[in-house]
Parts: structure tokens; sequence; C-alpha cells
């Protein structure tokens, strides 16, 4: 690897790079990195000693041919190769038992797979949305519900069908803004949020609901084709007559003739223009794309052509009820008229079919959905966390107005019995001919029909590709591939309702199966942003839960008010999928929220009841319900003041981590000596400490332990603190500013010792320098938190500086993330990738690649450089003699040094620090990688190391994270 910032596509990295053991001869060398040089790097040149002498000028020629550090001090994986957070982005990466045991294990890196053309928000979601939503209903049934309702119901109708829809897309908009967003729309939302029993159950109803959909909409076509053009049909006209229609309360004499189209005629024309519209979504994405505009523009120069109609009727040829915009005919219309009908929908005194309003919400209810059409299509939208909630919400609220506003016109227009026995009132008053109108009519429905023939396969396979169900694995596609057998058998569901013929038999059911999908939505939503974890960050502002629970309480009213029967049969079949599912299915762990809630209501009731419970073994925990879990670590170093079981600032700082005080944290401190003797001083000093954690608030349990050395206890505690997983995953101390200062010389080896410790028992480190200067939560600070993200962590530095940013005392900051990188080839490239990484997990940051290769030495790090190179070169050279020709050794271990590496990493530090210096010497805290220490070397090399890394830096967090990820990018 010869720039540290490449980023090449996988199959091109495999040759480019090559990764090479670790040799015994350069194992203290070695082990401090992840990363391996290129056979022609000179870190492959043979590792002789050279005497390690003072410079007084680190940045002059000799010095630089060991800058080729590739960052090794610093471990794990460079950040330099960004995209290789694969369990980030979705991919499943092998985790080890520990660092030590993955250091030097190659991580393959590769650019995300090249995909077609996607989709933007007007065609990719409006659209869809748009052809959808105006369908069959508001060309046929619109003015005849405005008729049995009268305009003042109507109005209310439209109100509380509008809420509802309206008050999804808003839950719609924040689940889908919170991460990047896979195929399968609403199944994907749900099922990441509820469970994949849940997700499956809904995710297959709401199918049914797509493909019963595009029977109504083929029927719309083929009935206002047969109103239009009558010779048209095989079969003859069903004719109607019906005496004594009831007009505005009153019996007109006469009687009315009423000619509908055959059943047949439209049993046949529907399925083959179903067969048709098949062929057009066999033919992929691309071909729909193409075709989508010439089925949407008609619509919208049909619906310009009724608005004039309705403004200049009547003309000379109206029929006598169609009265214009009158105030007389508002009046007459504003009460509602429910009649009986037949099963044309003809006003009939014998009828078999009753009308009130809640049969009024289930026949219309389907003109408003529509909404999920695009997040249907999730898989092809360039950017779902913008398009979704702009897309659905426009086209929901453009309609939504249409309909208020036709509402009035149509109830001013035309008498009531026009409104009730014209099915085609639209194209009767429609300027400048009808045939425009059917026209625009037939194209709308079709539009409709073949939006809902597109989506519902892809919701199938998606549900099949996630592998819940054996039984649905006919179903699953290729990444990229079309959905041809799902395709198929969705016509199949299609063709078999359009047999049925009648649409006001059709419309309840599609009805109960979008509200049981919008309510799985706003449920989700509800209990996201209840829950409120770590991981619920969504871009969408504008929701609270409030609108989720009133959303999902009206998708249930509704559901039971237009019918109870069909309301039971919709819940008893997701019940019974549910049911299979949880037995015949998989496991799918998504990090789902109920998961989530049992963690937080474990915590609580751990707290609570004080007691000790059995827990299974722990499992590695999903980044979407991972919770801080901080081991604050309160007397590491030197005394504090008497009755101050712990420094003030560190349970400040334990605060700090914990996103709204969610979580617990575990305060530890070891007391020196023999337990038998002084276990009595361990409860006293048990029960100061945790008294002292009620009075600074933090929620979190004390814990005191009895060890001879305080190694020796920290290892206890690491091993055995906690509860499944309960147990800490992040150890918090100070930093050992004072060791120097004070001459403390047993610090550097319990320094060592314990990041050792945290690095084998896979814990998370967080090291705080000038503890001291921490803000308190009154205090509040200004500038920028500044991240210098070297290595590969989990996510874990990302999510402290987003959970800082919560906090009263650092809100007004704001965050930059500095890439460092050893050369300038491709920096920009780096830095679009990191932006994009930002950008999918929510997180607004500005982005900055810093190459090590350009920094200059500013002049206190060089002198601290030259102090620290001074004393170690005294430090060795009282080594060699005690060890008198011997083996070399310190801390009384035997230990390797290998002089040029160890200027290597003091040149590491030293770059780093002067580029921390020049760059954040005024920001509010600055977050840097943890170099891990090296084996077999002294701990007083590492300390000096740390020591010219955080010079003259006031305000620092050190963190190593422990190859499990914190954050993640999807929803």
């Amino acid at each position: 690897m010869e720039n540290g910032n490449d980023i090449e596509p996988a199959d091109e990295l495999i040759g480019a790079r090559q990764y090479r053991p670790v040799g015994s001869h350069d194992r203290a060398v070695v082990q401090m990195s992840s990363i391996s040089m290129h056979p022609s790097s000179s870190s492959d040149l043979p590792l002789s000693p050279i005497k390690l002498t003072p410079r007084a000028n680190p940045n002059d020629t000799h010095l630089s041919s060991h800058t080729e550090s590739k960052l090794e001090l610093f471990g794990f994986d460079s950040l330099v190769n960004i995209l290789g957070l694969k369990s980030m982005t979705g991919e499943q990466v092998a985790t080890p038992s520990s660092p030590r045991d993955g250091e030097d294990v190659a991580i393959t890196i590769g650019r995300p797979k090249e995909t077609g053309p996607k989709l933007g928000t007007l065609m990719g979601v409006f659209v869809p949305c748009l052809q959808n939503i105006l369908g069959i209903i508001y060309y046929i049934r619109f003015s005849w519900i405005v008729g049995m309702g009268g305009i003042g119901q109507s109005l209310l109708l439209v109100a509380f069908c509008g809420s509802c829809t309206f008050l999804t897309s808003i839950s719609l908009s924040a689940i889908a803004t919170n991460g990047a967003m896979k195929g399968g729309g609403p199944y994907y939302l749900i099922g990441r949020a509820l469970g994949p029993e849940v997700g499956v159950s809904i995710g297959l109803c709401f199918f049914l609901g797509n493909a019963v959909a595009g029977a109504m909409y083929v029927l719309g076509a083929v009935e206002t084709f047969l109103d239009a053009v009558p010779a048209a049909g095989f079969f003859q006209e069903s004719v109607t007559v019906v005496n004594n229609t009831l007009a505005n309360g009153t019996a007109s004499a006469g009687a009315t003739t009423i000619s509908t189209p055959s059943l047949h005629d439209l049993q046949v024309y529907g399925v083959i223009v179903t067969i048709l519209l098949c062929f057009i979504v066999f033919g992929g994405v691309k071909i729909i794309n193409r075709v989508a505009p010439a089925f949407l523009v008609p619509v919208l120069f049909s619906l310009f052509c009724i608005f004039i109609g309705i403004l200049v009727a009547p003309r000379h040829n109206a029929p006598s009820g169609v009265t214009g915009l009158r105030a007389s005919t508002f009046k007459d219309n504003w009460s509602s008229d429910y009649q009986p009908t037949n099963n044309a929908g003809v006003p009939d005194p014998s009828g078999s079919i009753s009308w009130d309003f809640n049969a009024l919400v289930g026949l219309f209810f389907p003109a408003v959905t529509g909404i999920m059409a695009g997040s249907n299509r999730s898989a092809s939208l360039k950017d779902t966390q913008r398009s979704i909630p702009v897309g659905t919400l426009a086209a929901t609220l453009t309609t939504t107005t249409m309909y208020f506003i036709s509402v009035l016109l149509f109830g001013a227009l035309a008498t009531r019995e026009e409104l009730l026995t014209n099915r085609l009132l639209t194209a009767t008053v429609a300027w400048p001919v009808p045939a425009i109108i059917y026209i625009g009519i037939i194209l709308s429905t079709l539009g409709a029909a073949l939006q809902s023939l597109t989506g519902a396969p892809r919701l199938l396979a998606a549900i099949a590709n996630d592998d819940i169900l054996p039984v649905l694995n006919y179903f699953k596609v290729s990444e990229g591939g079309e959905p041809h057998l799902a395709t198929l058998f969705t016509a199949f569901i299609c063709i078999g309702c359009v047999v049925i013929g009648n649409l006001d038999l059709i419309t309840p059911t599609i009805t109960m199966f979008f509200l049981l999908c919008y309510a799985g939505v706003n449920l989700s939503c509800f209990l996201l942003d209840l829950l409120d974890a770590p991981s619920w960050r969504p871009r969408w502002k504008f929701h609270h839960w409030s609108f989720s629970l009133v959303g999902a309480l009206l998708c249930i009213v509704i559901m039971f008010s237009i019918s109870w029967a069909f309301t039971v049969v919709s819940l008893a079949l997701a019940s019974l999928i549910y049911y299979y599912v949880s037995i015949k299915g998989k496991a799918g762990d998504w990090g789902d929220g109920f998961k989530s809630a049992y963690f937080q209501l474990a915590l609580r009731s751990l707290r609570s009841l004080g007691g000790v419970f059995f827990f299974p073994q722990p499992n590695q925990v999903h980044p979407k319900n991972w919770y801080p879990i901080p081991l604050i670590f309160c007397r590491p170093w030197g005394k504090l003041p008497e009755n101050v079981p712990c420094h003030p600032k560190l349970a400040d700082f334990a605060n700090f981590m914990k996103k709204k005080g969610r979580g617990m944290s575990i305060f530890v401190s070891i007391l020196d000596g023999d337990y038998p003797s002084r276990a009595e001083d361990a409860k006293v000093m048990c029960h100061q400490l945790a008294t002292y954690i009620e009075y600074k608030k933090c929620e979190g349990v004390a814990e005191i332990v009895v060890a001879p050395t305080m190694s020796d206890g920290f290892r206890s505690v690491v091993q055995t603190m906690g509860l499944g997983n309960l147990k800490p995953n992040i150890v918090v101390m100070r930093y050992p500013e004072i060791w120097r200062r004070e001459n403390l010389t047993q610090i550097p080896s319990t320094f060592v010792s314990i990041i050792n410790d945290c690095i084998i028992a896979n814990k998370a480190v967080v090291i705080v320098k000038g503890l001291d200067e921490w803000p308190n939560e009154y205090q509040r600070q200004y500038g920028t938190i500044d991240l210098y993200w070297i290595v590969r962590d989990g996510g874990l530095m990302l999510l402290l500086s987003q959970i800082l940013l919560t906090k009263a005392s650092f809100e007004s900051c704001k965050i930059q993330v500095f890439c460092i990188a050893e050369e300038d080839t491709e920096a920009e490239e780096l830095k679009s990738d990191v932006k994009k990484f930002l950008y999918d997990l929510r997180m607004q940051a500005e982005v900055i690649v810093v190459t090590m290769s350009g920094s200059q030495g500013q002049d206190d790090s060089i002198e601290a450089f030259s102090a620290a190179q001074r004393r170690i070169a005294s430090y060795l050279a009282d080594m060699k003699a005690a060890a008198n020709g011997g083996p070399l050794m310190a801390d009384g271990k035997q230990v390797m040094v290998n002089e040029q590496q160890v200027e290597k990493f003091l040149y590491t530090t030293l770059k780093l620090n002067s580029t921390i210096l020049r760059y954040s010497r005024m920001a509010a805290v600055v977050l840097v990688s943890l170099p891990p220490p090296p084996l077999n070397h002294p701990a007083y090399f590492y300390m000096e190391y740390m020591d010219l890394l955080v010079e003259n830096v006031p305000r620092m967090l050190i963190v190593r994270g422990y190859r499990r990820d914190v954050v993640t990018l999807f929803t």
C-alpha cells in the first residue's frame, strides 16, 4: 500500500495490497499495527537497531526516512480505508474474540457495487404517489359521495381520511430519515422497528392490499372505457329502471333508466388489461419510468379540463341536473341524504345496500391511499432520506387540498339526483369534450394499476430476500434483479379479483390492508420515539410521538368504523401469519424496538431491585440497541481530597456520555490492601461513593474492590463486573498528567496494564485529558468538537461527539472530522467518501482531510519531541547498563526494543500533535484515537508517546473502540 488514502475496488485491492504475517523478529513492531506495508515499502527493510539520538530538527531529510509509518502506532484499520467499515453498512464481518486476536487480519475494502440509474424525488416518489392517489375513486365515485353524504359530511370525510394519511406520512418520514433504507418500503421500516414477525405479517397483508388495489384500478379503467364506448362490449348492458328515485328527500315522478356495463365485459377486458400491464412490469424499472409520465400527463390535463368545465357550466348540451355553480344548489346539497342502492351504486328504494358515514369512509379511503408508493421503491431511490419525506408529503398535501376544493365545487355544481345517478359526472361537465376526460380517466387508472403491480412484487421479493419464511424462497431475486416470479404471482391475485368484477366489494378489502400497514408505521415511529435510543436520530424533525399515537388510533378507529367483520378478518389473517412466522420463520436480529425496550426494562429493573439475577451468556448487542455503559475508574492516579470519593468532573463526564441521562454507569474504586482486613473499610467507602453518585445525579451503581495493587484490582473488575449484556462496555479514566511532575514511577506500568486488560477484555476505552477543565452542565461551550478519526473504532468516537451535542454545554458547538491521510493522493476522494458516510449516519459535520506528509511541526511540539528523545535515550542506556549484556528488563519482564521503530512512533505522535495544535488549538474538545501499547516494549516508552500526543492540548478525549459497531447506517 503505497498511499495511505488509496481506496480501490475490492477485486483490484486484493492484488494491490499485501498483508504479511508477524515475524518473530519484529513482533514488538508489528503488534502495534493492523496494516502491513507493500513489499516495496521501507517498513520491510531489515529492522536492525540504530543508535537513538536526539535531533534538533525532526523535519530533516534523514528523519523523513522513518516517516512511512502508515500510522502503525494506532493499530486497527486505518480510517483512510473508510469504506472498510463493513458491518456498519450491513455486511457481516467476523468479530475476533479480542482486538489482539484480530489485529493482523486483512479486511478487503471495495467501492459500492455500481448499480443502474437511481430515481430522484419527483419521478421516484412524488409521481408514483400522485398516480396511486389520483385513481378511479375521484373520477367515478367522488361526485356520488358528495351527493350521498352532502357537502358538510364530505368535508368531514376528506379531513378524517386525510388526517390519517398525513400523520402516517409524518411517521414514515421520521423512520425513513433515520438511516439508509433498503428495498421493501413499509415492510422494511416496520420489520426493523417492531421485529421480523410483525414486519412479515403486516408486509404480506400490505402486499395483498397492493395486489387487490391493482384489480380495483383495472376495473375502474375498463368500466370507464365501456361507459364511453358501449359498442365495444361483447355482452348486453345491464339496464336498471329506478322508480320514485329520492331527490332531496322528496319523491320524483316517473322512472329513471340507468345503463351499466355487463359484468362479463368487465371480467374479459379486465383480464386482458392486467396481462398487458404485467408485460410492462416485466420490462423492469427503466421501462416503467419511461411509461409513467405518459400516464401522468393526461391525468393532470384531465383535472385541468374538469375544473375549467365546472367554472363554465352549464353549457348548451348539459343535462338539466347540472345547474352550474349556484349558492342555492350548494345549500340544497349541504346536508346528507343516504339512500339504499343496488350493486351498481344506483339509488333504489328496494336496493340491497344501505349507506351511512362509516360506509362512505370505507369507499373513499382508497382514494387517499398510495402514500407508500414511493417508499415501495426505496431500493431505486438516490436519496431515500430526502426523497421519501418530501415526495410523500407533497403528494399527500396536494391531493388532499384538491379533494377539499372538489367537494365544494361538486356540491355547488349539480343537483343531488344528478350527483347520485350520473356515474361519470366529471366527464359530463368537462371542457371541451367528454372524450378527453375518458382518455384521462383511463390512463390515470391504468397508471395507478401499473404502480401497484410494480410495488407489490418488489415488496414480496424484499420479504423473501430477508429469508425469514422458507416458503417464500421462490420469490427471491438477486441484487439489481427483477422480481419476475413475484410479478407473475401478483398478476394471478389481481386477475382473481378482476373476475369478481364488483368495485364496491373490493374497496373495503383494500382499505383494511392499507390501514393495517399505516397503523404499523405509526406504531413503529411511536415506539422508536418513545424509547429514544442513541441510534434514533431522524433527520425529519417535524414529528412527535403524539402524532404517531394519534395516527395509529385513527387507523384503528377507521378500521372498526368501516366494518367489524372486515377488521376481524384482516387482524385474524395478520395474527395467523405472525404465529406462522414465529414458529416456522428464521430469527433475524435487526435491532428492533422491542429489544431496545427489553434492554431499558432490564436496566430499570436492575436499578430498582438492586439484586443479582441469572442472565444468559451475553451476545453481541445490535448497534441500534447499543447503549454506553461506562465503567468509571474513580481513583486511578494520586489521592482525592478527604470525603471526596470521586473526581467531581469525572462524575459530570459520566453524565455527558449518556443521551438524555439514559443508561447506567458503574463507578469503581480500588482499595489497596488485604480483603479480610479491609472489608469494613470497603463497605464504608462504597456507601460514601453511592451517596456521592446520588448527589451528582448520576444513574449508576458504586463498587469498591480490595486488591493488593491497582493493576490486580482492575483486572478483577474488568473480568467480573456486570451481568450478561449489562456488562460495562466502556472504561473511562483520567489521563495521568501528574506522573512526571510528581515522579510517580509506578504509573506507566499501571497505565499500560489497564489499557492492555481493556483490549483483552474487549472493552472500549475513553481517557480524559484535562479533566479539571471539563465544563459542568451550566458552562456553555462554543467553537468546535474536533475528531481526529484515525482507526476503525466501530463509530464510538462519532457517537460520543453526537451525544455531547445533546448536552446544554456543547449544543452550540459544531463537529469537525479530520481524516488523517499520509499522502495527498485521492484526498478529495477520501473526503467525499467520509461525507457520504456521515450523511448516511444522520451526522452533520465538516470533513477535513489532513495529510501527515505535509504537516509541519509546531515549535512547542518539536521541543517536546526532542525532550522525549533525550529521556528515552537515557532510559534505554540505564536498561542496557542494568542488563550487563543480558536481555533487557523493564517493569519486571523481558522487553524487546527496536530503536528505529521507537523513533518512528515518536515521529508519528509529533506529526499528529502538530496537526492538532495547528487546526484545533481553540476547539472546545478534541477526540483522537488511542494507540494500543506495543507488546514487549517498556511502559515508559508508551507514556512518552502519549505525553507527546497530548502535549499542549488543554482538553482531549482519547478513544479506542472494541471492534464492535455502535452506530449503523440503516433504519
